[in-house]
């Protein structure tokens, strides 16, 4: 079988090394007492009173113009659950880091025990002023629903789900590509959903706005197929609008469905979007025959997809998805995220539509079709570092359309902005790294990885 690589007790050594993955670096010249007074008192009343009178100043006198707050409560981390402040904060600090290299972002990780859905607001209210935008991350459903909807309605600064917005703005990028190669219109398909939680909850949302009926949808929960007909739809309409929403306007999807599961969801389908427990066997081939002609599948649940590629492949499917890196089109967040906030912030926006997320997608898309689509290359890769500033502009120019932005860029303006911002922070850590000022990864770690890696079948 070949050597491992145990990448939980290397992640935990290296981690205890470093002792963290991010810190804050001063940006300004700040070597005499003359620069103090400037950055500091007395000089520093000068952009205070300023802000002061105009608070859309903070946005060009602070680093409020690129800082984001990434902010969780620990009650979904990953697939490890409801771990609790403490457990959530490497995580948070994992995607600060993706948002520094992959989209020039400074981020901030927030951890907190305020599990309350109103108090968690309630600190987002509080913290407003010190941001450009907030990402809510790891929040267990439905109150995440709740927070994300509320959030954006009371805040003035861009509010983002990643585990809702993120996942559904990239699936919608692959599924736009999958359709292209089974030559099939996205906004005729028959698509059954798979899991009612936080992405295929957005995705629903996305695709209705992107011009998907909803009786083309059919979403499956825990308990079966959504309709408007089951016996707890009452309790759905208080305990859970959300779901209780895609029930009544999918109507059990084309076939109308008043019952069954996975099974009969599938029955007919062009494309399956499973987003609901780590399988293998959640989704069963002989479910996967049962569908249209050169069927799309994505399955993204982790670490586990619901059914493994070349499972889906022999029952017939022509393109498949999952969440996994090391298998062809990941579903990855990270595609997104960076490059909508790296948007956002250019133009000081003060939120992120649907329409937004849509451009994200379309772009995403655009950049793979580019670059030529085959059946295991529906979407960028991360290391593809060019789409981030086109993401960004695309994101930028739909919130200029849509006045929702404070700044007005024109788009080539908003492309070398976004790329020479992207460009410098990668640039910046190879150069402290080749510096020493950033230590290496210890060479007997590196050459413990590179083994596994030879070793490895296949």
């Amino acid at each position: 079988m070949g050597e491992r690589v145990d990448w939980y007790d290397l992640s935990l050594k290296l981690h205890r090394l470093y002792e963290g993955k991010i810190e804050v670096m001063v940006k300004v010249p700040a070597e005499t007492q003359d620069h103090f007074s400037i950055w500091y008192t007395p000089g520093v009343a000068g952009p205070a009173r300023r802000a002061a009178e105009d608070p859309d100043e903070s946005f060009h006198l602070t680093w409020r113009w690129n800082v984001v707050a990434v902010v969780s409560d620990g009650t979904r981390v990953l697939g490890l659950g409801n771990i609790g402040p403490e457990g959530a904060l490497p995580v948070m600090e994992g995607k600060a880091l993706l948002f520094k290299l992959l989209g020039g972002v400074d981020a901030i990780p927030i951890v907190h025990r305020a599990r309350d859905p109103d108090k968690f607001l309630e600190l987002l209210e509080l913290l407003e002023p010190s941001f450009g935008g907030v990402n809510l991350e790891d929040v267990e459903s439905p109150k995440c629903f709740y927070l994300l909807d509320e959030a954006r309605r009371r805040l003035n600064i861009p509010v983002w789900h990643d585990d809702q917005q993120g996942t559904a703005t990239v699936t919608l990028a692959g599924l736009i590509n999958a359709a292209k190669i089974v030559g099939k219109d996205l906004r005729r398909m028959k698509i059954a959903l798979v899991g009612a939680g936080a992405a295929n909850v957005a995705l629903y949302r996305l695709l209705k706005a992107y011009g998907v009926p909803p009786r083309n949808i059919v979403v499956v929960d825990s308990k079966g197929v959504l309709h408007p007909d089951r016996e707890d739809i009452d309790r759905l309409m208080v305990s859970n609008p959300w779901k209780y929403q895609i029930a009544v306007e999918t109507d059990g999807g084309w076939n109308r469905l008043r019952g069954g599961g996975i099974p009969e969801a599938l029955d007919g389908a062009d494309a399956v979007v499973a987003a609901s427990r780590p399988g293998p066997g959640v989704i069963k081939p002989e479910w996967i025959r049962r569908m249209e002609r050169d069927p799309i599948v994505f399955a993204e649940a982790n670490p586990i997809p619901e059914i493994w590629p070349w499972e889906a492949k022999e029952a017939g499917a022509r393109v498949v998805a999952t969440g996994r890196s090391d298998l062809p089109n990941q579903v990855n967040n990270s595609l997104a995220f960076p490059a909508v906030f790296r948007g956002v912030l250019d133009v000081r926006a003060r939120t992120i539509t649907d329409e937004m997320a849509i451009a994200a997608a379309e772009e995403l898309a655009r950049f793979a079709e580019e670059r030529g689509l085959r059946e295991d290359y529906i979407l960028p890769r991360m290391e593809e570092w060019e789409v981030y500033p086109r993401v960004a502009t695309a994101v930028a120019m739909k919130a200029v359309e849509q006045g929702v932005a404070r700044v007005k860029v024109s788009r080539e303006e908003e492309y070398e902005r976004a790329r020479a911002i992207i460009e410098s922070a990668r640039r910046k850590l190879e150069l402290l790294v080749r510096e020493g000022l950033v230590r290496h990864i210890p060479l007997d770690v590196m050459e413990a990885i590179a083994r596994a890696r030879r070793s490895a079948p296949g």
